[in-house]
């Protein structure tokens, strides 16, 4: 008896733990939220970089790929390997500069195959995901907080995601998304500005500036 009453009273603290666990990582997440979800507009320059133990693939192999986006609220307008998105709140333009071909969709990217898209940033945590403290980290004199995710769907592309959170400023540092698989794909903020003035039309598409230039819309 005496022994099961320990069995129990070890499972029950282990619960508990679990549960402290994943309320603080909910609380700094929700924090981050209401900081960076606060400000007028951001400004975000990131890298991208790829690894993949089992093809062989290390990080640092290939140059990272580099790209910006500008968000207000659900607007933005992201630049990302040679295409330009410009999401407008309603509808997405999709610019290939390359073959000058433009395409129109209603609403945003969007799917279930986990992969968390520019305006949800903030608030995909908030659906989808179990979350626990993950590693605190010492980058260049900057210590990052990871929470890590797990999506509840287990047929979800990604199954786990790494969310770096400098500890000081409370803004996303990096996110780490590894694929069921095996690759690991991380994305770090590079530069970051708040609260810019930006022109009433800058989500605007400006469908005349690239008629004028012989793009085709679809």
């Amino acid at each position: 008896m005496k022994k099961v009453t320990l069995l129990f009273l070890s499972l029950f603290l282990t619960t508990i733990a679990f549960s402290q666990n994943g309320e603080k990582a909910k609380s700094l997440l929700d924090e981050v939220s209401t900081k960076m979800g606060a400000y007028k507009n951001m400004y975000i320059g990131f890298s991208q970089t790829l690894s993949n133990k089992d093809a062989g693939i290390k990080e640092g192999d290939e140059p990272p790929i580099r790209g910006e986006i500008n968000l207000e609220g659900e607007k933005y307008i992201l630049n990302y390997l040679g295409n330009q998105f410009i999401y407008d709140g309603k509808k997405l333009y999709v610019i290939n500069h390359d073959e000058k071909e433009i395409s129109i969709t209603d609403g945003d990217l969007g799917g279930d195959d986990g992969f968390i898209y520019p305006s949800k940033l903030l608030t995909f945590y908030k659906e989808g995901y179990n979350f626990k403290m993950g590693k605190l980290e010492n980058n260049q004199g900057r210590q990052i907080q990871y929470v890590t995710l797990n999506p509840i769907d287990s047929n979800s592309d990604i199954v786990k995601v790494e969310l770096g959170i400098d500890a000081k400023t409370k803004h996303i540092f990096n996110l780490i998304q590894t694929g069921s698989n095996g690759s690991k794909t991380t994305f770090t903020i590079t530069k970051f500005k708040k609260n810019e003035e930006l022109s009433e039309n800058f989500f605007k598409f400006n469908k005349a500036k690239f008629l004028s230039q012989n793009y085709t819309i679809d």
